[in-house]
């Protein structure tokens, strides 16, 4: 597996270098965002393990531009900042999964092996539809009443599974299995991920097709099926 570090911190990168290399991973590391941006023109990645602060550019920013530039590498973005508010910007900007330093080596290991296997499993390729909004999981385009939207890769799995799952009302804990498996994030996660999906599919809209079923999970349903 190939694997990109993008962090400031010497003694950390050290660390990962001598974690990870022995349990195959090849390494490349940047010490600033430039650097590491320089890396993905040249290479193709697995994974991208982002830390938030660098000194030359925000990490937020740094996925921003992956995104804008059509990487879909999978980011999983380090930080010492851990509340909702922290976590709903890095998933705004792209990221994939969010760690909070001080952390376990092993579960970086896990957290990267199963952003791998999301993004290499197999995804249906039939068109998705509901009401205005359409989805193309072969070409993850996403459009409602015409207008394209644009979702990092973690809401836009999520959207993938209530339209396909729609209109019943998907548990929590079942979302969590599907998208993470068995690493399950931590509590905030989930909600940030709807948070971001709610933002792009419904804010801009007169008519919302994303609800939240209090303490059960969520639905996507056409407004016209909503009863009472």
């Amino acid at each position: 597996m190939y694997i990109l570090v993008i962090e400031d911190n010497p003694d950390l990168v050290a660390n990962l270098y001598d974690f990870l290399e022995p349990r195959g991973y090849v390494v490349d590391a940047a010490g600033s965002a430039r650097g590491g941006l320089h890396f993905v023109q040249e290479k193709v990645y697995d994974a991208i393990i982002l830390d938030l602060t660098l000194p030359d550019m925000d990490g937020l920013e740094v996925c921003k531009r992956l995104r804008d530039s059509g990487c879909d590498t999978p980011v999983l973005m380090l930080t010492a900042r851990d509340t909702l508010d922290d976590k709903l910007e890095g998933f705004g900007s792209g990221a994939d999964d969010y760690l909070v330093k001080p952390f376990a080596m092993q579960e970086l290991d896990a957290r990267l092996k199963a952003l791998v296997r999301r993004v290499s499993g197999d995804q249906s390729r039939e068109l998705l539809r509901l009401a205005d909004l359409a989805f193309d999981p072969a070409t993850l385009q996403l459009e409602r009443d015409g207008r394209s939207i644009s979702l990092p890769p973690i809401p836009l799995k999520i959207l993938a599974l209530l339209l396909r799952q729609s209109p019943r009302v998907v548990p929590r804990r079942e979302i969590e299995r599907r998208i993470w498996g068995d690493t399950r994030p931590d509590s905030d996660a989930l909600r940030a991920h709807m948070s971001v999906l709610r933002a792009a599919i419904d804010r801009p809209f007169d008519k919302h097709l994303l609800r939240t079923v209090h303490s059960i999970g969520y639905q996507l349903i056409a407004p016209d099926e909503i009863q009472g």
